[in-house]
């Protein structure tokens, strides 16, 4: 079996742990402490989360996209692939190791997608990016974490909570939606969703573009 080889590490801002960057052959893996966020593998249930937000939206012109976490850029990639050309995507990353790591030994799973004149990949907290922003956005898709908890750093509950939703809501455009990969269900989550204004779909999703290996959870909240 091949090994898996150390690429690359990164501290996460604003949180005293290390995000590492793993492959195995052609396989990608970032892990954070023994926490595996994310595979090269195992997609299926990220690009459903566009493609859901996109289809949600799919009659406004000229759509606006905040994409929370480029990660390996499944979200990014499954989006670009269902908008047209009016289309605008923002993508808000942490850390800017992961960007550097998308241009370099993971460029061939980004192809050209970060080239794609409708995407913006910024090197910032998105939680700093929503409340900054009112009205801007006819969706925001969020998969910084294995779910509605700050699981990479602490101050990502700001994005989970009632204050923090209602500032998601604000910074969404009439109509607009919130969407929200998970791991695995949260019915609290889903009662603050509600709390907040939204109306609440909760969509069950494979890991694999097959539609096998572990169910995931998508929400889709809308304005």
């Amino acid at each position: 079996m091949i090994p898996w080889l150390q690429i690359d590490t990164a501290r996460v801002p604003g949180a005293d742990i290390e995000l590492r960057l793993m492959r195995r052959g052609a396989e990608f893996s970032m892990m954070l402490g023994q926490n595996e966020l994310m595979n090269s593998r195992l997609s299926g249930s990220e690009e459903v989360l566009a493609t859901l937000a996109c289809k949600t939206i799919e009659a406004v012109k000229r759509p606006h996209l905040l994409i929370g976490g480029l990660g390996m850029g499944f979200t990014l990639r499954a989006a670009l692939a269902v908008l047209g050309s009016d289309a605008r995507i923002t993508v808000a990353e942490l850390v800017p190791a992961v960007i550097a790591w998308a241009q370099g030994p993971m460029a061939d799973i980004f192809g050209d997608s970060l080239a794609d004149p409708r995407a913006s990949i910024r090197a910032a907290d998105v939680v700093d990016v929503i409340q900054s922003h009112r009205s801007a956005f006819d969706a925001i898709l969020l998969d910084v974490d294995n779910g509605p908890e700050g699981l990479i750093r602490k101050a990502n509950d700001a994005l989970y909570d009632l204050k923090g939703l209602k500032t998601i809501r604000r910074a969404l455009r009439p109509g607009g939606v919130l969407a929200v990969w998970s791991s695995g269900p949260h019915p609290l989550f889903s009662k603050r969703l509600r709390d907040a204004g939204f109306a609440v779909n909760e969509v069950a999703v494979r890991a694999t573009a097959r539609r096998s290996g572990a169910r995931h959870l998508i929400w889709l909240a809308t304005r």
